[in-house]
C-alpha cells in the first residue's frame, strides 16, 4: 500500500477486505482513491487465492462522496474547450474505477454503515451484494448539486431495483435509509451495528469462497453478458461457458465429496 493510497487491504483465508481509510474526511473519493481503486481490483482479479471482496469503511461514515475541492480545481480553468474536453477525460478515468470492481472476477459485497453519498452510491451499484447497518443512509446526491451522476448509478441502479424507485431517487435526490434500501432490493440484509455488519458481510464472503471458485466466476460473468445482451443470447452464452469448462476437477470433487460424504476442497481447477 504506498502512502497516497486511501484504501487498507486485508485478506482473511480466501477473502479480501478493502477498507476505505480516510476516516478524517469521511472517505470523500478523491484522484487517488479512484487510481488506487482500480490498482486493487485488477490485482484482485489475477490473485487466484482470492475468492471474494468485501468493501467497507473506517470512521463515522461509508463515505460523503466526491472530494468536491479536487474535482472543483477542475473547473477553475473557465468553460473552453479544452477545460471541458479534459473534464471529459477525468470522469472517463474515474468511471474505470467503478468499472474495475464490476470487471473484478471474484464476487464483490460491500458493507455499508452511516452516510453512502453520491459516488458511494456509484461504487455500492458496481458490487455484486450490498448489506448494511440499520444506521446506513443512501442518496444520488449529484441532482441536489446541479449535477449529472455519472459513474454507473444511473446505468445500473435500474437494473438492480426496478425504474419505479430508481427515477424517484435519482431525479429527487433525496436521502433513503437502510430499510428503504431493503424495501427496494437494494441491499439484501440490514444488520444491528457495524460489528454485526461485518460478521454478516463475513459469513456470506465465506459461504462464496467455499464454493468452486470457476463456477462462481463462471456465473458473475454469465449475470453480467446476461443483463447487457439479454436473455436469449445470455442462454447461449451460458451452454458455451458451461460446455468448454466442464468437467472441471472442482465438479468431480464436489460429486466425490457428496458420496463420501466429506466436506469437498476447491482448488479452482
Amino acid at each position: 500500500m504506498s502512502e497516497k493510497d486511501p484504501f487498507k487491504v486485508e485478506q482473511d483465508g480466501h477473502i479480501a477486505w478493502l477498507t476505505l481509510n480516510r476516516p478524517d474526511n469521511r472517505n470523500i473519493m478523491g484522484f487517488a482513491f479512484f487510481e488506487e481503486l482500480t490498482k486493487h481490483f485488477e490485482r484482485f482479479d489475477e490473485d487466484s487465492s482470492v475468492r471474494g471482496v468485501v468493501i467497507k469503511a473506517e470512521g463515522k461514515s461509508f463515505t460523503a462522496g466526491l472530494d468536491l475541492v479536487e474535482f472543483g480545481s477542475l473547473l477553475r480553468g473557465g468553460t473552453g474547450a479544452d477545460v471541458r474536453e479534459e473534464l471529459r477525460k477525468t470522469i472517463l478515468k474515474y468511471q474505470e474505477g467503478m468499472n474495475a470492481i464490476e470487471r473484478c472476477r471474484k464476487p464483490v459485497l460491500a458493507a455499508v454503515h452511516s452516510h453512502c453519498i453520491g459516488g458511494g452510491v456509484d461504487l455500492l451499484c458496481a458490487c455484486d451484494i450490498r448489506i448494511a447497518a440499520k444506521d446506513a443512509v443512501f442518496s444520488i446526491r449529484e441532482t441536489r448539486m446541479g449535477m449529472i451522476a455519472d459513474l454507473g448509478t444511473l446505468q445500473r441502479l435500474p437494473h438492480i431495483i426496478g425504474h419505479g424507485w430508481f427515477r424517484e431517487l435519482a431525479l429527487t435526490g433525496r436521502d433513503f435509509t437502510a430499510q428503504e434500501a431493503l424495501q427496494m432490493g437494494f441491499i439484501t440484509r440490514i444488520c444491528e451495528d457495524q460489528r454485526g455488519l461485518y460478521e454478516e458481510a463475513k459469513g456470506i464472503a465465506s459461504q462464496i469462497a467455499a464454493c468452486p471458485p470457476l463456477a462462481v466466476q463462471g456465473a458473475k460473468d454469465v449475470i453480467f453478458y446476461s443483463r447487457d445482451q439479454g436473455v436469449y443470447a445470455g442462454l447461449h452464452y451460458a451452454a458455451q461457458k458451461n460446455a468448454a469448462a466442464l468437467p472441471s476437477e472442482d465438479l468431480m470433487e464436489a460429486m466425490n465429496a457428496f458420496m463420501e460424504k466429506r466436506t469437498p476442497v476447491f482448488k479452482g481447477k
